[in-house]
């Protein structure tokens, strides 16, 4: 019999299924694109449904490539963290759009309780600030603004769930209410020391503990799908945040390595081991993930806005008609002649936590151009990765190399820039789709087609390093820049 795997990738502005063959090699693929909706400003949302049917249309266009569905054996669904939905359990009908993680509409929810002094104790039991990014305060939000809504959740009515707990609801038939570790260590409920939802988190922010799913590790089992979505029953086997994917991906399995995404935003994510390390800077205590009983924890750094900067090029400005064009232009000038872009669109996440910030473009003449502001943008991505690698350099974490991935890291420029300003050697994969593969990853282990996950971390092949080639001085006087750009739009 032929084994082949399934992998889902919900992310924010695409939804993607991928079949993968035993080999691990890539057989079809098929992405949808997404539609993100701005009911005013800082606000984002999605529609739920519309999410889950482009997913299952995604999944139908590569099961026709199958003579066979049932050589599929088994699943795994990878997501965008923190996005907040709450729906009917019977009817299985969301009771409003879902919230996205970029929405900032809970800042004062997060002010309030933090004017009471109760951060340190969110951030000592999940690792995480109080931030409208997390997905508890978008609960607290939905509790409050929709009619009837509070009564129903304490009557045992409405399931939450991030997405991954959407798909899995759907997918199964409403039969499996259910999340992994990693989704849920990103809630501000979850209790990452004793791996457990948070009574006293929940009584604080007045959320019934009913309507939270049943927490699972990584490499676990989620349900089968219903025979009548996709022909088959097909077992959901692995499940992990889009980050946390990335970094079983990028094989960072011991203690000291480091992965960065580049996708919609930015995520670097430092493998702790099974040590919880508290960051004095700002930065976040993950879940990593959670295997065969065993938990690895990581320090995160999170950047709101990275290819989001080079989509609002291309549709806002429509300075470009394509995200190819940056690199060629990035080399059409030697440096952005002073021009700095701070892309603070929807405020400043990781080392900041400005939720207030806003997008500021900076130090520009007559002699600024489209190559400027577009090289600025580019610039800026790289930018934003060195102040998270600044504070885990304050936090005594010094690093020598990163792993990366995501859509923008091809882009050779941009990584020799990155080497150059962060400096330390970055690597990148022969496979830049490292979310994709992480969470196949995950679905493998669990059928018992991947042995161990050193098995995978020795399939992985690197494709080029990239040294670091700048002086000091230029390094100093670029990064001087871009401090004093960002002081112009910090409101805190």
């Amino acid at each position: 019999m032929t084994c082949k795997l399934l992998s889902i990738d919900v992310g924010t502005t695409s939804t993607r299924a991928i079949i993968f063959n035993e080999g691990g090699g890539i057989e079809s693929i098929c992405q949808n694109p997404l539609d993100l909706i701005y009911p005013q400003a800082g606000w984002v949302e999605q529609d739920p449904q519309v999410l889950v049917g482009k997913t299952i249309d995604a999944v139908h266009k590569v099961l026709k490539s199958e003579e066979n569905t049932s050589d599929i054996v088994a699943a795994g669904i990878t997501n965008q963290r923190e996005t907040t939905i709450l729906w009917d359990k019977k009817t299985g009908i969301p009771v409003y759009n879902a919230i996205v993680w970029q929405d900032r509409r809970t800042a004062k929810i997060c002010e309030a309780l933090k004017a009471k002094g109760l951060e340190k104790l969110f951030t000592k039991k999940t690792g995480l600030l109080l931030d409208p990014y997390f997905s508890a305060t978008k609960i607290c939000w939905l509790l409050d603004n929709i009619d009837g809504l509070r009564t129903r959740a304490e009557n045992g009515e409405i399931c939450f769930g991030t997405i991954d707990s959407w798909l899995i609801y759907k997918l199964t038939g409403g039969k499996i209410h259910a999340t992994d570790a990693t989704n849920a260590s990103r809630t501000l409920l979850y209790n990452i020391v004793e791996n457990k939802w948070d009574n006293e988190l929940c009584k604080i922010l007045n959320i019934p503990m009913q309507i939270l799913p049943e927490v699972k590790e990584c490499a676990d089992n989620f349900g089968k799908t219903k025979a009548d979505i996709f022909g088959d029953t097909i077992p959901i086997l692995g499940v992990a945040g889009d980050q946390h994917a990335a970094t079983i991906g990028n094989a960072c399995f011991e203690k000291g390595m480091m992965k960065s995404t580049y996708g919609t935003g930015c995520f670097a994510l430092l493998n702790t081991g099974s040590e919880i390390i508290y960051s004095k800077n700002r930065l976040l205590t993950t879940i990593a993930y959670k295997i065969d009983g065993q938990t690895t924890y990581a320090l995160e750094g999170s950047i709101f806005n990275a290819g989001t900067s080079v989509q609002w090029l291309r549709d806002g400005l429509g300075i470009i008609a394509d995200a190819t064009e940056c690199e060629e232009l990035a080399r059409s000038i030697s440096d952005t002649g002073g021009v700095y872009l701070v892309p603070a669109f929807a405020g400043l996440g990781a080392p900041h936590w400005d939720a207030q910030a806003r997008g500021a473009l900076l130090g520009l003449t007559r002699g600024s151009g489209k190559a400027q502001i577009v090289r600025a943008a580019l610039e800026a991505v790289v930018y934003q990765t060195r102040d998270l690698v600044g504070a885990l350099a304050l936090d005594g974490v010094d690093i020598s190399s990163i792993r990366v991935d995501g859509g923008m890291v091809g882009n050779d420029w941009l990584m020799q820039f990155m080497a150059d300003i962060l400096g330390v050697s970055v690597e990148r994969p022969v496979n830049i789709e490292s979310t994709i593969n992480g969470v196949a990853a995950l679905a493998a282990f669990g059928i018992g087609l991947l042995p161990s996950l050193q098995e995978f971390s020795r399939r992985r092949a690197v494709d080029q390093v990239f040294k670091p080639q700048m002086s000091d001085e230029v390094r100093k006087e670029l990064l001087s820049g871009w401090d004093n750009a960002l002081q112009r739009v910090l409101v805190k």
